[in-house]
């Protein structure tokens, strides 16, 4: 474990703090899988052909993963940009296939006379927004990966348990991508903040507005199938 001199550390307040870095492998197959259901998107919620938005993906993430690879630590401005951008393409990505589903839920599009495939459509472009939602806690939160890795904030942008209470993670505990994952898939689920509190404004937008998305997505999906069905 490397160490580092960083007098703004708030672990116990030592001069000298360690090196905590993230792997970098959770993150990357968060991507993957948001690649693969790119793919699986119907043509009816797609603007760009099927392969483009993917393999422009692929380009960024083998790019941060060359440039930092192993343990996420370095903190360059023009690598935290890649990581944006990339993080900023999924989101871009996920929400066009919703306002899509969206729109040919209201108007009565091809897609929702079945079912079945509206079912799909709806689980595809659920589960990959989620994914882009985690992606954008993950990189946001506390200035990302590798500025956590260096130290915590004094003023944290999302409260979790560990947090408030030490006695529940080991000593200098950093949160991890799969912690961001259950933030968005039980914030996606409840339409609320549940172990996890927003303690700044864009936290709390950012939230809310995954929240009210995610609830458009599952009752206007399950609304119409369930008409199909009947």
């Amino acid at each position: 474990m490397k160490r580092v001199v960083d007098p703004e550390s708030r672990d116990g307040g030592e001069e000298e703090a360690a090196l905590i870095g993230e792997a970098r492998w959770p993150m990357a197959c968060a991507v993957l899988a948001a690649m693969v259901l790119t793919f699986l998107f119907p043509s009816e919620v797609r603007l760009l052909p099927r392969w483009i938005t993917p393999s422009i993906e692929a380009i960024l993430l083998v790019a941060l993963i060359l440039a930092d690879p192993g343990e996420i630590t370095r903190r360059e401005r023009w690598l935290r940009g890649l990581s944006i951008g990339l993080v900023v393409l999924l989101m871009a990505n996920a929400l066009w296939g919703t306002a899509l589903l969206i729109d040919q839920l209201v108007t009565g599009g091809s897609i929702t006379n079945s079912a079945g495939e509206l079912l799909k459509a709806g689980t595809v472009v659920w589960l990959s927004l989620n994914i882009a939602f985690s992606l954008l806690y993950w990189e946001l939160d506390g200035g990302g990966a590798a500025t956590r890795a260096h130290r915590l904030p004094r003023h944290p942008d999302f409260a979790f348990p560990q947090h408030m209470n030490n006695a529940l993670a080991p000593p200098r505990w950093r949160p991890r991508y799969v912690d961001y994952l259950y933030l968005a898939f039980t914030n996606a689920q409840a339409f609320s903040p549940t172990d996890v509190m927003p303690l700044v404004p864009w936290a709390k937008l950012t939230m809310a507005t995954q929240s009210l998305v995610s609830l458009g997505i599952l009752s206007l999906v399950v609304a119409r199938a369930v008409n199909v069905f009947s």
